[in-house]
């Protein structure tokens, strides 16, 4: 098992709103040489994989300004500042950004977005029994159309790359580990037909 670095000084550089950077100075516990590393601090993130009452997967479709593209994606995003519990994030980001409403919500999966880099974890939630109540509450800077897609068209979306969030695909394997009682079983294990 690799060892830990020893952290020499740690130093904030950066604060730009959404996330912040600092530049960790540590030591090689096999050379004793010192190196800088660059850390994101991001919030942590909540994906949410929502089932309706149909058996349809509540997906939402929004654009994406780092990619510059149109992405169909589960309900999901940073978790609020004091907000602890993945689950009551899970729920409020399906009403808000669908205006759906479910039953048995339950973490499913975590895992960390980009270990090299960044020190957040995003969790995976699934409400099943879902039922769209109440209107939808975006933010200012969220421009979100909700829309129902069938768990037999998963794997074409995501072989045929309409579905090419990493996290989004993580979490529907999350949910398809859930639900089979192994990765051999699944019904859209990614890039196996």
């Amino acid at each position: 098992m690799s060892k830990p670095w020893e952290l020499v000084n740690s130093v904030p550089i950066g604060n730009f709103r959404i996330f912040t950077m600092r530049n960790d100075r540590k030591k090689s516990p096999r050379t004793g040489v010192e190196h800088d590393f660059y850390v994101i601090e991001a919030a942590n993130w909540v994906n949410v994989v929502a089932i309706t009452t149909e058996g349809k997967f509540v997906m939402i479709e929004q654009f994406r300004h780092g990619s510059n593209t149109n992405e169909l994606e589960v309900p999901g995003g940073m978790m609020d500042e004091g907000e602890g519990d993945p689950i009551a994030a899970g729920i409020r980001e399906l009403r808000e950004e669908t205006g759906y409403v479910g039953s048995n919500a339950q973490m499913i999966g975590q895992i960390y977005p980009n270990p090299a880099i960044m020190n957040n974890i995003c969790y995976t939630v699934l409400i099943e029994g879902c039922e769209q109540k109440h209107p939808v509450e975006l933010d200012a800077g969220e421009d979100i159309v909700t829309r129902l897609v069938d768990e037999s068209e998963i794997p074409d979306l995501i072989r045929d790359g309409k579905i090419g969030h990493a996290l989004v695909v993580v979490a529907l394997q999350h949910y398809q580990l859930k639900k089979s009682k192994s990765p051999q079983d699944s019904a859209f294990t990614p890039g196996l037909k």
